[in-house]
């Protein structure tokens, strides 16, 4: 026991005199314990509520936090009160070019779906109008899109033949419809949006370029103007039925038809992207090309000489169709079935365009709030005689670049269809099937991204793997194969999963500070005697960078950073002028992490604040340099440790930390 004090009086000499003689040796401080309930609660709220909803209802009366409220389900009451001619200016135009490219699209995606062209109209007039009053992205276009519209034709034709018993195929697209919607309204209410993060970006893309090819392959039938078709959908059976129909099942006058539009669509693309104040070229073009063929179809009258056309379009708006959904019996199960898997999907592809281009206007979207507002408008739309809406990549980018302010862009476009539904769809009477199908091959085109592949290549192999797993699985096998593949990452559903969850989608991040008379910096919580370096804020990430967290760790900074920002306003301190993310815990990022860096980089800029990296591993580092990230950061602005990049951002700051 003796030796033992006397160890201790030694050390306790040795840290006074090293500290008297200028080393100071800081001891590794302890950080307070935390209740059990207050540990699970704080677990709790990372996982379900990290966005804080409930910030804004703080020291508010009661008159306000109703207000707050509604504006929190109806957010159009918040961003309503400042709208103006202006804003409504820059919707109109939107709103009447991304109606122009709607039209054509819905009938040609309503035949994905196997269901009569009207109700991908029905479609386009009552979600949108949902979403437009509870959705909180300003530049997502809704309606029916071409993945999501061929993943519902095919599971519901393989419960119903659509030809033999059309009333029950409809009944249960309906059914199916109120399903997908209860599912994302569900996710949405209880804060489950971060489910939607494990289907990684690398599988998205092989998903999404598989199912392109496999919808492109499917329009050959209209687009040859082939009568006796396969119902499968992978490439081998859709070859084979296509060669062996080449004698005489071909029709060269529908050939000729498509061909000639086809054509002029890709170029009236190459126009848009070439220059891009001449977006409203490929926009229009489609409903052109509809205007142009059926015209042409009619003076000609080539339907006689067997181009196959569209002949009728049910004229009028939503039909009531709550009595047709499928509330009992056996089809209610293969509904719900049907449904979630729609639905999933359908939310992973709205909320990664939402993310997309709040992005690149710099604001958030909460993931949340748009799962509620694509539920209920799913839901209200199952009611209307719609089949399952979502957020339409192709629409939203023209609606982006035609200058949208709002969503008021989808009222608009919801009130032509309207006039179309009540005035014009007659006149699509001799509309050709050749040309919707080339509408549709030039819209899916987009879906193929080469880039992304390559990219996924150069930073990830395993990622790869999956990716191209997901592709061949759709374009070889069928979409649900390819499903299956996709979301193959989140089929292990264990207790074990379920802690792996929580520690991989809500990683800890923690504020450093100073510790006086060291150049040492640590967790504020951990060490409150570490001081915070004036215009410098750093934040340290305890875990790789992945798919699954990469969105809730970008949105954790920029809330760090809110905060701080607000305390320093309320103190009249200096803005923050650097951000450190000290990397050292990172052991992994992912392409999804990537994509975070670079988002997390574009926001900065935007505030005047510079992203600096500090410590990457070399996994971290060589990716960050075959994503050319690094350069975008710029490689002087990455350091081996927190006080190198603090001294080289702001010398003279730390002298006076």
């Amino acid at each position: 026991m003796a030796s033992v004090h006397s160890s201790n009086k030694d050390l306790d000499t040795e840290v006074m005199d090293d500290s008297q003689g200028g080393t100071y040796i800081h001891k590794v401080g302890v950080p307070p314990k935390q209740k059990l309930f207050k540990e699970f609660m704080n677990t709790v709220k990372e996982t379900f509520f990290s966005d804080d909803p409930l910030r804004s209802f703080k020291h508010q009366s009661k008159s306000r936090k109703l207000i707050l409220g509604m504006q929190a389900v109806f957010p159009i009451l918040e961003w309503g009160r400042n709208y103006n001619l202006v804003n409504f200016r820059g919707d109109l135009i939107a709103g009447l070019t991304i109606a122009s490219l709607c039209i054509p699209q819905d009938i040609g995606y309503s035949k994905l779906a196997n269901l009569a062209p009207q109700y991908g109209l029905y479609s386009s007039f009552v979600p949108p109008l949902i979403y437009a009053v509870m959705g909180s992205s300003r530049d997502i276009a809704i309606g029916p899109v071409a993945v999501v519209s061929l993943l519902l034709g095919t599971l519901l034709q393989n419960e119903i033949d659509p030809t033999t018993n059309p009333e029950d195929y409809l009944r249960l697209a309906f059914t199916a419809t109120f399903f997908a919607g209860i599912t994302q309204a569900t996710l949405g209410i209880l804060r489950m949006g971060f489910l939607i993060d494990f289907l990684s970006h690398a599988a998205i893309v092989g998903f999404m370029g598989g199912a392109a090819i496999t919808i492109a392959l499917q329009q050959l039938k209209g687009f040859l103007g082939i009568k006796k078709f396969t119902k499968k959908t992978d490439i081998i059976s859709v070859m084979n039925s296509v060669f062996s129909s080449a004698q005489n099942g071909w029709n060269w006058q529908t050939i000729v038809i498509g061909a000639s539009f086809l054509t002029f669509l890709i170029v009236c693309k190459y126009i848009g992207k070439k220059n891009k104040k001449f977006f409203w070229v490929p926009a229009i073009a489609p409903l052109i090309s509809v205007v142009l063929s059926t015209f042409f179809v009619y003076i000609t009258r080539a339907d006689k000489q067997g181009v196959e056309i569209v002949r009728h379009i049910e004229k009028g708006i939503n039909p009531s169709s709550v009595k047709q959904i499928f509330f009992t019996g056996d089809y209610v199960t293969k509904g719900f079935k049907i449904g979630i898997v729609a639905g999933m999907i359908a939310l992973t592809e709205a909320i990664a365009i939402g993310r997309t281009f709040a992005a690149m206007k710099d604001y958030q979207i909460d993931g949340n709030k748009e799962m509620v507002a694509m539920g209920t408008m799913n839901i209200i739309g199952s009611f209307t005689s719609c089949y399952v809406a979502t957020g339409s990549f192709s629409r939203s980018a023209v609606n982006y670049m035609a200058g949208c302010q709002s969503a008021v862009s989808n009222i608009i476009m919801s009130i032509v269809v309207f006039l179309t539904l009540q005035f014009i769809t007659p006149l699509f009477k001799y509309t050709p099937n050749a040309i919707l199908a080339a509408i549709i091959i030039s819209a899916v085109i987009n879906l193929i991204d080469f880039q992304a592949a390559i990219l996924i290549w150069k930073i990830d192999k395993f990622d790869f793997v999956a990716c191209m797993g997901a592709f061949f699985g759709v374009i070889f096998a069928s979409v649900e194969i390819g499903l299956l593949i996709a979301v193959y990452k989140i089929s292990f559903v264990t207790i074990s999963f379920a802690k792996i969850l929580l520690q991989v989608t809500r990683p800890r991040t923690a504020l450093l500070g100073k510790i006086p008379c060291t150049t040492v910096y640590r967790n504020i919580q951990q060490y409150p005697e570490a001081t915070k370096v004036p215009g410098v804020m750093i934040v340290r990430v305890d875990s790789a960078i992945y798919f699954s967290n990469s969105n809730y760790i970008k949105e954790r900074i920029l809330r760090w950073l809110a905060d701080e920002e607000e305390q320093l306003k309320a103190a009249y301190l200096p803005n923050i002028q650097f951000l450190i993310v000290e990397m050292s815990p990172v052991t992994d990022i992912d392409t999804s992490g990537i994509h975070a860096l670079e988002e997390l980089h574009k926001s900065l800029q935007k505030r005047d604040i510079q992203l600096v990296l500090a410590n990457p591993g070399p996994v971290v580092i060589d990716k960050l340099h075959a994503s050319h990230v690094a350069n975008l950061i710029g490689e002087d602005r990455i350091f081996l440790t927190v006080a190198e990049a603090v001294s080289s951002c702001s010398p003279t700051l730390v002298e006076e930390a």
